[in-house]
């Protein structure tokens, strides 16, 4: 597949999503972005902005089996990997796999439910595959874990712990609409043609063709060693007590592939890697007492390491 084919595909994936999700084009472009780098997106913004929608719309676009995981206080882990039954007639315990045996798992409110549940995701996220009863399975390919939660709530709720937090390539935060795309919305509500169903626009087997191509983009020695500068960076900044963590590293690269790919080229360049550092690394970042002090920000702090690296030619 070359990269006029993907860009074309790309688009009509945008095109179709963005029928549903109203002026949002930049969101849905990183959405899309960790789709083809084998991430995993947390979205994380105030009630009602179109979390769910958004992650809805991107299932319906594509030919592959999705779930949709509410998750609660009193949600179990087997809840979400699946639970061995005993079969009276066999004699046997049956697997009965849960709602994360499928291609795109979206878990909803995941701060809702605690910590030993939000664990079962690890391995699924990780490795692509879940232990039941000490069975291993694998989880279809291509898979991706889309999360939400919102900032807004504390009670009931259980902070994601970082070891989760690093599992998702991107947060993401979708913001309100502006006054144009409300109107927008507002007309296609009343005309009630905003919620109509979205239509599959590629296969499984699209999205692993990409998924390829992606893999393939030339990144060149030096954009590797930019990479690794800044990573290394984030582990001795002054307001930083935790930096970025080697799958951090290597989220970046993938996702700086994907930018090209996007941008039509086989090939990366510095801006490619600069825009997936500041994308994929700031939630991965642990701040110092001070700094949350001082009201700074995870993405301000990278924002000033990029600032101090000289950039490739």
């Amino acid at each position: 597949m070359d990269t006029k084919t993907i860009s074309d595909r790309i688009a009509v994936l945008k095109a179709n999503i963005e029928k549903r999700i109203v002026g949002k084009g930049e969101v849905i472009d990183k959405l899309i972005i960790a789709l083809l780098s084998e991430g995993h997106v947390l979205i994380e913004d105030v009630p009602g902005v179109g979390k769910t929608s958004l992650a809805k719309a991107l299932a319906d676009s594509l030919s592959l089996s999705f779930s949709r995981i509410q998750c609660t206080p009193d949600t179990m882990p087997a809840d979400i990997t699946g639970v061995s039954i005993y079969n009276a007639k066999s004699g046997e315990f049956e697997v009965m796999p849960g709602p994360v045996m499928n291609n795109i798992v979206l878990a909803d409110e995941l701060n809702r439910t605690s910590p030993k549940t939000q664990s079962a995701l690890l391995e699924a996220m990780e490795e692509k595959k879940v232990t039941i009863d000490g069975k291993s399975m694998d989880l279809p390919e291509p898979f991706m874990v889309i999360g939400t939660q919102n900032p807004m709530e504390t009670a009931g709720t259980y902070p994601l712990p970082e070891a989760q937090l690093d599992r998702f390539m991107m947060k993401l935060s979708v913001g309100y609409p502006d006054k144009a795309d409300a109107l927008k919305m507002a007309d296609s509500f009343l005309l009630g043609t905003l919620h109509e169903v979205t239509q599959t626009v590629l296969t499984g087997e699209d999205i692993t063709d990409m998924r390829e191509c992606v893999q393939k983009t030339g990144v060149d020695g030096k954009l590797t060693d930019y990479a690794v500068m800044i990573v290394e960076a984030t582990r001795s900044y002054e307001d930083i007590s935790c930096g970025a963590s080697p799958r951090a590293l290597l989220s970046l690269l993938r996702c700086a592939q994907a930018f090209a790919v996007f941008a039509g080229r086989d090939y990366c360049i510095p801006e490619d890697v600069l825009r997936s550092a500041l994308l994929t690394l700031p939630h991965r970042l642990v701040l110092t007492s001070q700094a949350k002090m001082n009201r700074t920000t995870q993405a301000q702090a990278l924002k000033r390491i990029t600032d101090r690296i000289k950039v490739p030619s």
